[in-house]
This record gives structure tokens, C-alpha cells and sequence, in this order.
């Protein structure tokens, strides 16, 4: 059971789950207009932690008048960029500030490590805030020199301006929850916008505490949050006062919302699924590249968009390595994220466990073969072996789709044909890691693979200042660096005729 009194659990902790949470619209935390609630579930053991409101369509609504009138007439619009900075540098101090607390509310509703998710995701939350701040003062338009040949001796001083979007829906999923909201809140901020976020059914503890965070920070309505099911995040994608979209999740219901967006033709950006290889050469460094490529689909429990989970070792070493693989996977810890020691948590619900273990059985049933794992973990909670699977053929279910857990196919490759032709076999193209010592090949072969991000002897090594997105069906647009900017401005070009 999950004993939310713990003293393992701050206090702080303990109140903010000991209540119903409410949607933040306005600079007001409200129930739904339906008086409807939903609860969410401790992965690790199945046990209810509490109930949140269960906003909808007329919750949108709301949420969206409250962000319209910000945009246009509260004090927001009317800061200066250095103001504007200072208050987005806030919300990155506080995370610091509270990051104990944020930590053990992610790994008690998502099940993730607490370590991981004070020394990753928290951190990296806070440093999103504060790169965008950065970034306030430093959004520019540039002069043209404009020729206009048909007023021959005309004279003309011509500029452009990037503006902001408008009002910004952000969709965000249950994988990464609190870093999602902060791979996309600050940069809407930075630009001037405003924002309606909704976060996952299944884990919206951390977004409601950082939209109390915000909402001691930024003026009301700059920030509102609609929690709820697929029927809010469809409300946002289709509501005509939505100037732009982003969603994080499914490829599958990215398509849904490029759909609903078209009624007034909002901007879309989508960050969507991926099927990630991995392309092990026989000159790698083994001892690095054992736990890089296992690391690689382990992390977060192999809930990971650009989790490397199809891996392709030249066939020289690939008895050996893959030996190895599993041996390393069969020995990760197993428990509870709030368990300091775990390794490998739970995945984030019933239905995943049972997508994840559905895949697996239908591989062995395809003819794969597991080196390690296949099986459910105990009887309580959500928690899934490890698992290796060789003897992979193209077609196969678990080598086609993404499972979202920790399963990993492996195929081998001869050096004369190479991996290529079978790492670009996907829909997808998000993440991509090489492994080789030799740095001409290194660079080749990344040039030659469609993905968004490749990584050459480390693998998950993003950076703030990166751009991240996907080829193919993994996305539309970048997140993180400059490139994210583009997604919230717009371009507005003047010329005046002196």
C-alpha cells in the first residue's frame, strides 16, 4: 500500500495530496464546471494518491478567455523584455528551490526514480526556465534593403518583427511530466505569449505544482492549467481562440489534433513516437557501449520517445554483445521511484503494463526469442522485466511499433551491407546512436540516418541549447535552443517610404 504519510514524504507533499486539486485558470484554482473529478494512481503500487478535476470543453473555454484577455489587456503585454525575463528567471529558482518536493511528487505519481527525477528532471526544468529568460531580450527582427523596382528613385526604410503567436495550447504526456511542461511553457513566455496547458490524465500532480509556482509569479491568466481527459486536449486543438498548438505524445493522435486544428488553421508543433536504432560497429569500445545501448532503452523504464530500442550489432560481435546487453539489464534494480536505490520503476499504469507485456508476447509468438526478461514483475503495480529479444525479423510487431517500456530487439548486420538501409525501416526518424571509434565513419553514418538527433557514443545527451525534434512521422517543428522560438513568433515585415 502506499502510505502517503510516510516520513519518507515531505509534509509539504503529504498537504498537496490531501486535497482534491482544482484547475488553475485566471489566476484561480476552480473545480470543473461539471463538479466531475478523476483520480490518479500510484504506479508502484496501483493505490489512489487523489483526485483532480476533470475539467472539459467548457473548462477550455474558459481557460481560453482567461489566456485571450491576458494577451491583449492585462499587464502582460505591456512588460518590458527585461521584466519579462526576470519573471520567467523566477520560476526556474523556484523549481531549485523546491526541487525536493517537485522530485518526490513525480516519482510518487509518474513512478520514475526520485534521484532521476531531482537530478534530471527537476534540474533540467529549472535550467529551461532560465535559458528561456534569457531569451526575452534577444528576440529580433533585422532591416532589409529593399529594391522596389517598380518606383524607380524610391527610397524605403524596411524592417521586419517577430511577434508573438497569441494564445498558445500546450499538450503534454505522462512520460516526462513536469519536463514536458518546461520544454514548452518558457518558450511561449519568452515570446510573450500565453499559455493553457493539459497535462496527462494519468500524472498531473507536478504541472499543478509548478502552476502554483507560476501563479505566485507571472499575472493571472498568463498561465492556465486544464486538467483532464482526451476530450479537453481535443477542445484545445480545435477551439478557434487557440492561435497555436503543441503536443507531445502519440504519432497516432498527433494526427487527430493536425486534424482538429484546421478550422482556423492554428500553428501546429508536434514532437510524436519513435522506434530508435542503434548501430553497434565491431570497433566500439564495448565496455562503453555495453551500458550506453542498454541505458539507452532502460532509462525511464523505456517510457522514452527516443528510447534506442531497436539495436543493430555488426555480426562479428553480436553473440557477445548481446550476451552482455542482457546481462546488464537482468541486473538493474526493480521498486518504487521513491525507493532511492531503484533503478527500473514501475510503468505509469495498468494499461501500459499491459501493452508492454502484450508486445512481448506477441513477439515470442512471432518466433523472437528473450536473452532476458518477458515477464511481468510481481502482483502489485505496474512493473515489467527488462527484456531482450533476438531472432527478429523486419515485420515483426516489436520491431515495427513503439512498445513504450523496456524491451529492446537486436538484429545483426555484416560490415558489407551495413545497418542503414534497416535503421531508416521505420515511420519514425526522432533519435538515432552510433557506436564506433572511428570518426570518419561516426560522421558518415550520421549524415546518412534520418532522425532528428543522432548521438555517436553516448546516447540521451540532450542540451538546452539543442534543437529536438523528429524526421518522417516523429514531428513537426524543434523544441529547446533558438529554434523552439520559431514555433511562438511570427514574422511581421514593415517598409515605409521615406
Amino acid at each position: 500500500m502506499t502510505d502517503l504519510s510516510s516520513p519518507a514524504l515531505l509534509k509539504s507533499v503529504q498537504d498537496f495530496v490531501s486535497t482534491e486539486r482544482k484547475l488553475l485558470i485566471g489566476g484561480e484554482w476552480l473545480p470543473a464546471l461539471s463538479g466531475e473529478a478523476f483520480t490518479t494512481y500510484d504506479p508502484a503500487t496501483g493505490v489512489r494518491i487523489t483526485d483532480v478535476a476533470r475539467g472539459g470543453a467548457a473548462d477550455v473555454d474558459r481557460a481560453v478567455a482567461a489566456a485571450r484577455k491576458a494577451f491583449e489587456e492585462g499587464p502582460w503585454p505591456r512588460l518590458t523584455p527585461s521584466e519579462r525575463q526576470r519573471l520567467i528567471w523566477r520560476i526556474g529558482d523556484a523549481l531549485l528551490d523546491r526541487a525536493e518536493e517537485f522530485a518526490q511528487l513525480e516519482a510518487l505519481d509518474n513512478g520514475k526514480s526520485v534521484a532521476v527525477a531531482q537530478g534530471v528532471d527537476v534540474a533540467w526544468a529549472a535550467d529551461l526556465f532560465h535559458y528561456y529568460a534569457g531569451w526575452t531580450t534577444k528576440i529580433e527582427g533585422r532591416t532589409v534593403p529593399v529594391s522596389v523596382p517598380w518606383v524607380p528613385g524610391g527610397q524605403f526604410h524596411a524592417y521586419t518583427l517577430r511577434e508573438p503567436v497569441g494564445v498558445c495550447g500546450q499538450i503534454i504526456p505522462w512520460n516526462f511530466p513536469l519536463l514536458m511542461a518546461a520544454f514548452k511553457i518558457p518558450a511561449a513566455l519568452a515570446a510573450g505569449n500565453t499559455v493553457v496547458l493539459k497535462p496527462a490524465e494519468q500524472t498531473p500532480l507536478t504541472a499543478l505544482l509548478l502552476g502554483e509556482v507560476i501563479n505566485e509569479i507571472l499575472p493571472p491568466g498568463v498561465v492556465n492549467i486544464v486538467t483532464g481527459f482526451g476530450d479537453a486536449g481535443a477542445a484545445i486543438s480545435a477551439h478557434e481562440g487557440v492561435d497555436k498548438v503543441a503536443f507531445t505524445g502519440s504519432t497516432e493522435v498527433g494526427k487527430k489534433i493536425v486534424a482538429a486544428a484546421g478550422g482556423n488553421l492554428k500553428k501546429v508543433s508536434l514532437e510524436l513516437g519513435g522506434k530508435s536504432p542503434q548501430i553497434v560497429y565491431a570497433d566500439a569500445d564495448l565496455d562503453l557501449a555495453v551500458p550506453g545501448t542498454a541505458n539507452a532503452w532502460l532509462f525511464n523504464h523505456g517510457q522514452c520517445c527516443v528510447a534506442g530500442t531497436r539495436l543493430y550489432v555488426e555480426d562479428s560481435i553480436f553473440a557477445e554483445f548481446t550476451r552482455r546487453v542482457a546481462d546488464f539489464a537482468s541486473q538493474v534494480k526493480i521498486g518504487p521511484g521513491l525507493d532511492p536505490a531503484t533503478q527500473l520503476g514501475p510503468l505509469v499504469s495498468q494499461e501500459q503494463l499491459d501493452r508492454v507485456t502484450g508486445f512481448i508476447r506477441q513477439g515470442l509468438a512471432d518466433g523472437a526469442r528473450a536473452l532476458t526478461g518477458g515477464n511481468q514483475v510481481g502482483d502489485q503495480g505496474y512493473y515489467v522485466e527488462p527484456t531482450v529479444l533476438v531472432d527478429v525479423k523486419p515485420d515483426m510487431s516489436v520491431v515495427r511499433e513503439e512498445i513504450f517500456g523496456p524491451v529492446v530487439v537486436a538484429a545483426p548486420f555484416s560490415a558489407a551491407r551495413g545497418a542503414i538501409p534497416e535503421a531508416n525501416d521505420s515511420p519514425y526518424g526522432l533519435a538515432a546512436g552510433v557506436w564506433t571509434q572511428d570518426v570518419s565513419k561516426a560522421h558518415r553514418i550520421a549524415s546518412e540516418l534520418q532522425a532528428g538527433t543522432v548521438w555517436v557514443n553516448c546516447y540521451n545527451a540532450f542540451d538546452t541549447a539543442l534543437p529536438f525534434g523528429g524526421y518522417k512521422q516523429s514531428g513537426w517543428g524543434r523544441e529547446l535552443g533558438e529554434a523552439a522560438l520559431d514555433q511562438y513568433t511570427q514574422t511581421k515585415a514593415v517598409n515605409i517610404q521615406l
